[in-house]
Order: structure tokens, then C-alpha cells, then sequence
């Protein structure tokens, strides 16, 4: 009993038998600590989630601002362009139009603060500034905005802020949960397969509103110097550097019609007046920067 008691007195005896123990202690103490700490804020965030489910959307819309403005604008181009195009709500198909044209201003301004946030008065500034594709749209909206309505003209604006807008709202339909919304998920899935297709059509759809402009010039439906800044809207989406559909459909353009001028069926007069368009065409085609 003497030498039990002498051991368990012993300084070093104790310092020895609960040194290692004390160390464990600090890592599990530390360990259960974090893991309550976790569990804690699971626990939290389940309560958070359970009593605030309706707010999480909007949460994550207002961690980003921008990004959820955006989203809101291409909405609103949709509907409107919809509203146009299909006027199943009655009332002025004109205002819908408008509508549609200044909010995709709204949308280019705000994707090219995105792009260039600090304004500069400077050649170089200008320079970065049109060679920005939400600049040109910017543009495109501001010449058709308070012309004669052009269905054309909304096609192109309507299936960009489409085609942005799904992006978004796969992070919306994600935060709403896996499961959320399967409908509107394949919807979008579908519509991103496509995405090559519909860049193609709409750059096709730049193309012809140029020849549209003309026709409508000579039936005194737009001014005359709408071709001629339409004109500058074409070059800059030719030479764009993020979207080179538009240059892409100009080549296939070209040599499908030159293809059919040199079949032997095709008639003289038809020959040469296409081969007369194509280098006048070519002629105006602004250089590509490299």
C-alpha cells in the first residue's frame, strides 16, 4: 500500500502517466468542439433552411446584384419580345416592342459596366469599348428602339436574352434544390444542345435585316441613313472577337453562291449579277483584327 501510495504521489510518475492522455484530450476536445461547432451550424443552417426556405432564392440573388439584374432584364426582353411577336394580351403591340429594345439596352450597359467598369476618355478606351459584343447590342437597341417595328430586329435580342437567361436559372433551380422544376430543367438542357444552332440563326438573322433596312427605305418606312448605321452594326459584328458566327455565315454565304454561278445551269445575267454583289460585298467587309 506504501509503494502504491509513493507512486501515485510521485511528480513524475503523474507526469509521466498523464502527459499523453492531456494531448488526446486537447485534439478530441478540439475535434468534438469543431464537430459541435459543425453540427451546430448544421443545425442552424437546417433551421435556417426549414424556417427561411422562401428567402433562399433570394439570398443568392442578392449576393449578386448584377448578375441577378441581369437575369431580371433578359427575363422581361423575353416576355416582351414574346408579347410582341404573339400579342395573346392584346393592347399595343408597339409598346412591346419598345419594351423589348430598352431592356436589352438595360442589359447591354449593364454587361458592358461588367466588361469595362472604369470609363475613360481615351482612344484606347473606345477602341476596347466597340469591340465588345454587348456594345453592339447596345447599339442595335438604340437604332430600332423608336424606328418602325421590324420583327426581325426583335429575333435576334429575343433569343440572346434567352439563351443567357438559362444559365442563371439553372443556379436558381440548383439553390431551390436537385430535385427542383425537372420540367424546366430538360426544357433548358434542350435549349443549351441547340446553343450552336440558335448562335447561327441569329447571326443569319443580322445578315437579312440589312436588305430588309433597304426595302424599307425605299417604301418610306425608316430614314435614310438607318442603312448606313445599321452598316457599322454589321461591321462590328463581323470583326467581333467572342461570336464569330455572323463572319462564319458570310463565308458559307459566299460559296454557296458561288457554287451555284458555276454550274452550267445557271443563266448569264444571274452569273454575273452575283458575282458583282459578292465583290461589292467583299469590298465593304471591314478587316478582320488579329
Amino acid at each position: 500500500g506504501r509503494n502504491a501510495g509513493e507512486y501515485l504521489k510521485s511528480p513524475r510518475r503523474s507526469s509521466q502517466h498523464w502527459s499523453w492522455p492531456v494531448g488526446m484530450s486537447d485534439n478530441s476536445a478540439g475535434g468534438d468542439s469543431n464537430a459541435g461547432n459543425d453540427s451546430g451550424t448544421g443545425g442552424n443552417t437546417q433551421a435556417n433552411g426549414g424556417t427561411q426556405r422562401p428567402n433562399t432564392v433570394l439570398n443568392f440573388m442578392l449576393s449578386n446584384k448584377v448578375e441577378a439584374a441581369l437575369w431580371l432584364t433578359r427575363i422581361f426582353t423575353v416576355v416582351c419580345s414574346f408579347l410582341f411577336i404573339f400579342p395573346i394580351l392584346g393592347g399595343n403591340p408597339y409598346g412591346f416592342y419598345q419594351r423589348a429594345l430598352i431592356s436589352n439596352a438595360a442589359t447591354s450597359a449593364l454587361r458592358l459596366h461588367q466588361r469595362l467598369p472604369h470609363f475613360q476618355l481615351s482612344r484606347e478606351f473606345f477602341g476596347l469599348l466597340f469591340l465588345e459584343d454587348s456594345c453592339h447590342y447596345l447599339m442595335f437597341s438604340l437604332i430600332f428602339m423608336n424606328g418602325y417595328p421590324i420583327t426581325m430586329a426583335v429575333i435576334p435580342v429575343f433569343l440572346f436574352a434567352l439563351l443567357h437567361a438559362c444559365n442563371y436559372t439553372k443556379n436558381i433551380l440548383n439553390v431551390m434544390g436537385p430535385d427542383s422544376l425537372q420540367f424546366i430543367r430538360k426544357l433548358i438542357d434542350k435549349l443549351q444542345l441547340q446553343q450552336i444552332n440558335i448562335l447561327r440563326f441569329i447571326a443569319c438573322t443580322e445578315i437579312f435585316i440589312m436588305p430588309a433596312i433597304i426595302f424599307m427605305m425605299f417604301a418610306g418606312k425608316c430614314s435614310f441613313f438607318l442603312p448606313f448605321v445599321y452598316y457599322k452594326f454589321l461591321s462590328l459584328r463581323y470583326t467581333s472577337r467572342r461570336n464569330p458566327y455572323c463572319r462564319t455565315l458570310f463565308t458559307e454565304m459566299r460559296m454557296t453562291v458561288e457554287h451555284f454561278t458555276a454550274t452550267p445551269s445557271c443563266p448569264g445575267i444571274i452569273r454575273t449579277a452575283c458575282l458583282k454583289a459578292i465583290a461589292f460585298i467583299s469590298r465593304l467587309s471591314p478587316p478582320i483584327p488579329q
